[in-house]
């Protein structure tokens, strides 16, 4: 069974134990639930994790910067065309310390993803990100980047409107930005959309977000002509957490929950704090040219066999 129908019986499961009250029935139903849950969730496939990045109860990027920020104010507009909702991008307190936040934003409802183009952002939503960049680095603040994007938006007023350049500058501004830059990988990051926030001191991820060039979908369309074969896609595209840590291109694992992070968020931000406090302290007290070197270095040694 697949991942999906699995969940769906445990739904369904649970469902009929909470009419039950203590006793024999309710207990072998307590134990059904949990033998199927250890064999959804023990065994995970790569597509099994595209699933859950993809879960419509799966946190978003406003749940990660209420949870982790206090007094955030978010700032809106690229001085130049509009403001993109696709980025929520800000100034709050982490820990007493200043920083600059630039979250890609899904919505919760359908409205509000149509509203955020479902997280793909538009021209304006990179020079956006860029202007929150340069103010942070004129008042060195670090920049704590969640990148949640299946790709950049597609439309032909996105391109008119310089999509490719707006990517591409922020490749450029964050490559050489000088103050310290952490990505948070919350769900699904797809492409240069995704790459436009990537280019960071440090990388971590969340235990089942998923990173790619492109879709499984869209893989599997290219390569074989066939969008049937997404699970296969999925399989030889490396796309997991595990996969990209193994390689060497994230620095940083977040575990979730049984289920996924959106059954105990409180202990995913928990982790991500600690991990967020314990590597901004490092990286402030990095000389600034050994920051960029090692920013540099690490980017440059991306695609080698060996990490």
């Amino acid at each position: 069974m697949s991942l999906i129908d699995n969940e769906r019986k445990i739904k369904e499961l649970q469902a009929t134990r909470a009419l039950l009250d203590a006793g024999n029935e309710y207990d072998q139903l307590s134990k059904e639930i949990d033998e199927l849950m250890k064999e959804t969730y023990d065994h995970l496939t790569p597509w099994d994790r595209v699933c859950l990045a993809r879960h419509p109860n799966r946190p978003k990027a406003i749940d990660f910067i209420d949870g982790l920020f206090e007094h955030f104010y978010e700032l809106h507009g690229d001085r130049c065309y509009g403001d993109d909702h696709a980025i929520i991008g800000g100034v709050g307190y982490f820990h007493d310390m200043p920083v600059t936040v630039i979250a890609q934003a899904k919505g919760k409802t359908l409205q509000e993803n149509l509203d955020r183009h479902f997280g793909m952002c538009n021209p304006e939503g990179y020079r956006k990100a860029l202007r929150l960049a340069r103010q942070a680095e004129k008042f060195h603040r670090p920049i704590i980047t969640f990148v949640d994007t299946a790709g950049a938006y597609p439309g032909i007023e996105a391109e008119e409107r310089g999509q490719a350049q707006a990517i591409a500058d922020c490749l450029y501004t964050f490559s050489d930005i000088k103050t310290p830059v952490i990505c948070v990988v919350l769900s699904e990051g797809g492409s240069g959309g995704a790459l436009a926030l990537s280019v960071a001191d440090r990388i971590c991820m969340l235990e089942n977000a998923v990173y790619s060039v492109l879709s499984p979908e869209g893989f599997a369309s290219i390569l074989w002509k066939d969008d049937s074969r997404v699970q296969e896609a999925a399989d030889v595209m490396k796309l997991t957490s595990y996969d990209l840590y193994d390689k060497g291109i994230v620095d940083y694992l977040i575990k979730e929950p049984t289920g996924g992070m959106q059954n105990d968020l409180k202990l995913v931000l928990h982790d991500l704090d600690r991990y967020l406090y314990e590597t901004l302290q490092t990286l402030k007290a990095t000389k600034e040219k050994d920051m960029l070197d090692n920013r540099y270095g690490k980017f440059r040694k991306m695609g080698s066999m060996s990490r």
